[in-house]
């Protein structure tokens, strides 16, 4: 029970606390494909404003059904009383010959529904991954995030992620 005298802070905390013992960070299945897919929409969604590059119309980047049986690839879900709320995978790679890590994992497919963003849903998938990442022995995360997507970025170095490496493009008229 929290005392009514704590700190707003405090009880913030308690409150977020309370409210993310219900999430259930699980392995994807089959059967939450139709979620999936829905979500993958919902990213694609979000970053069509950061990138002129990508086609106009319905587009797919992951091939979700590989990617639930793939045994390289740890797709995990974020569940609510049975509801899916978020999904985030981590896939393992080889590094470039002359990096100190043989292998990394990309990480990608981050995605929380609206209703439940700012709750640490995301955060708790980050965990997840890392520690299924850690199981096959990696010791080295990657992540791609557009530079202007200014929440995602705040929300990766609040993980621990810092900046690398920026891609450049220049499109080339004809």
């Amino acid at each position: 029970m929290v005392e009514k005298r704590a700190a707003h802070s405090n009880q913030r905390k308690i409150t977020r606390y309370i409210a993310m013992e219900k999430i259930i960070i699980r392995k994807a299945i089959p059967a939450d494909l139709p979620v999936l897919l829905e979500f993958e929409q919902g990213i694609i969604t979000a970053e069509r404003p950061f990138d002129c590059t990508l086609k106009d119309g319905e587009i797919h980047y992951y091939d979700i059904a590989a990617m639930i049986i793939a045994d390289d690839v740890g797709v995990l879900v974020a569940e609510l009383n049975n509801e899916l709320i978020g999904s985030g995978y981590a896939r393992i790679e080889n590094s470039k010959v002359y990096l100190k890590h043989p292998k990394h994992a990309y990480l990608g497919f981050m995605y929380v529904k609206p209703e439940h963003r700012g709750k640490g849903v995301n955060k708790m998938i980050l965990d997840g991954l890392t520690l299924w990442s850690k199981q096959q022995g990696i010791t080295e995360l990657r992540l791609d995030v557009y530079d202007e997507n200014e929440p995602a970025v705040k929300a990766y170095e609040k993980a621990g992620f810092s900046k690398h490496l920026d891609l450049m493009r220049k499109g080339i008229a004809d």
